[in-house]
């Protein structure tokens, strides 16, 4: 009987290539177990093998999405696999994305897919539907609950075994529904859960919602006239050639950029490095997104203070809430202690 064949998808930083000054390595086939894929293989049962693993710098896959793609189909393709395992990718925002693009190609070639991620992962959101992600802790120090996790939920859909709910094998939910035989009907079911409620005592949902911080806005400004007003985006907007190499998806920074003497952002100063829209109409004009020539303008009508002299920037095509809460945090804090008295947020 031939064997179960499981193909691994891993990043250049696990795939034993390097760090940082490898994540533009391009899609690369190796026909063995390599890095977790070792470790993978280890906790799969005798009759499942890892017959290939393909590795990829993040960077060369989220700046370069259809070449990356197209290879890692092709190697798919060849390699012939009954199930792909992408990751575990933890909170790396950059290879969560990456192992979601995965296992979207594997499910549109009919291969099931299995990877692992922290919730806040912005792979997560974008992907969820497309494979079964096992919830991980935030970094590489959880890589020895998560493997187990993902060998176990990997043997099961190898050996056609049922997949039960997100709480049953601790995968994150799919968004998708599903009809279940239960003993008791609806309404008591609801009943039992409000009287469990009241009573304080631990019950669980059959339909969980989604929870988001509220923030309150501040009060609103009195005299324009005499406020300093300062510009952030996560349009991406930033100096021609991207010095601070702000990723395109993901991004793992921000930038701060002095427009002192600067009165409108030109096409051969700035650019945008966000990958999420296209870029034609913001790198014609970056004011499209970064509006400095209207806040100079009313700089100069004396209908605003002044503008604060520089511009933070990043790209939130992708990137996560717990990155994105930090960098708010950050730029919030020194524009309080500049005396900055309202922020312009722009998107896209």
């Amino acid at each position: 009987m031939e064997p179960k064949r499981v193909v691994c998808y891993l990043n250049q930083f696990f795939g034993q290539i390097g760090g940082e000054s490898e994540a533009n390595t391009p899609p690369k086939q190796f026909d063995k177990p390599v890095g977790p894929a070792m470790g993978l293989q280890q906790l799969l049962p005798k009759n499942c093998q890892v017959v290939g693993t393909v590795v990829c710098g993040d960077d060369y896959f989220n700046e370069h999405l259809d070449e990356a793609g197209r290879a890692i189909e092709s190697m798919l393709k060849k390699l012939a696999p009954d199930v792909v395992v992408a990751g575990p990718a933890f909170n790396a925002g950059r290879y969560g994305m990456a192992c979601g693009a995965v296992s979207k190609i594997a499910h549109e070639l009919g291969i099931p897919a299995v990877s692992g991620m922290y919730p806040e992962n912005p792979g997560v959101e974008s992907y969820r539907q497309y494979a079964y992600i096992i919830e991980t802790s935030n970094s590489a120090a959880g890589m020895r609950q998560a493997l187990p996790a993902m060998a176990k939920l990997t043997a099961k859909i190898l050996q056609n075994e049922p997949i039960g709910s997100p709480r049953e094998e601790g995968y994150l939910s799919r968004g998708i529904r599903t009809n279940i035989q239960v003993d008791k009907r609806g309404s008591e079911r609801a009943i039992d859960m409000l009287l469990k409620k009241i009573a304080g005592e631990d019950f669980e949902t059959e339909y969980p919602i989604p929870h988001f911080d509220r923030v309150s806005p501040a009060d609103p400004l009195q005299d324009l006239s005499t406020a300093t007003i300062a510009l952030v985006t996560s349009g991406g907007i930033v100096p021609k050639g991207n010095p601070d190499r702000i990723e395109s998806s993901s991004a793992s920074k921000y930038g701060k950029y002095d427009i002192s003497n600067i009165t409108s952002l030109h096409s051969d100063e700035f650019e945008t490095a966000h990958g999420g829209y296209d870029p034609v109409y913001a790198n014609e004009s970056p004011n499209r997104v970064l509006p400095v020539d209207v806040l100079r303008e009313l700089e100069q009508e004396g209908k605003i203070g002044r503008l604060y002299p520089y511009f933070y920037a990043t790209v939130g095509n992708g990137t996560s809430v717990a990155n994105a809460v930090k960098y708010a945090s950050a730029i919030a804090h020194e524009l309080v202690n500049e005396g900055v008295h309202a922020v312009v947020l722009t998107s896209t």
